[in-house]
């Protein structure tokens, strides 16, 4: 594991166990490399509930209530996509707070609209609160995977 991915999982478990939180994790182009980089830290029984790696668009629907007209008409990489995403892994979980990640990490599945890199992502709190974000990485398949779960841990030491 990336030294610097354990460095940020440690100071997001630290900073869920100061608030008495607990995180989920719903993943689609990562694979479930946040919950990875979370499991990686030793004790993170303590704050991390799970995480689900829904990849294909009915796992989406099946385990997370991700609507099938949602995929349809925004696609699987959008904004509001992930929001169901969090939204379902949250209720699913009883956790306290959840990101939701989606994108085309490569090399081929991009379009002009969603070119490879772009993914999206939405944190989620049990209090209703929800913030997304639109990301472009450079790089191969490993590289966008990567630069994704940094962002995600990042923003969730902004959030929690």
């Amino acid at each position: 594991m990336d030294n610097h991915l354990l460095q940020l999982s440690q100071r997001l478990g630290e900073q869920l166990l100061q608030r008495n939180w607990r995180i989920a994790t719903a993943e689609s182009c990562t694979g479930g490399g946040v919950a990875a980089a979370i499991t990686a830290i030793p004790g993170s029984s303590a704050w991390f509930e799970y995480g689900i790696v829904s990849y294909a668009n009915a796992a989406k629907e099946k385990l997370l209530g991700v609507s099938s007209e949602t995929l349809i008409k925004q696609g699987a990489v959008s904004e509001a996509v992930v929001i169901e995403m969090a939204r379902g892994v949250l209720a699913l979980s009883g956790a306290d707070i959840a990101v939701a990640i989606s994108g085309v990490a490569g090399p081929s599945g991009g379009s002009p609209e969603k070119p490879v890199g772009t993914v999206w992502f939405a944190w989620a709190t049990a209090a209703g609160e929800i913030e997304t974000e639109l990301k472009w990485f450079d790089g191969d398949r490993a590289e966008v995977q990567k630069m994704a779960v940094a962002f995600a841990l990042k923003e969730l030491l902004v959030l929690v």
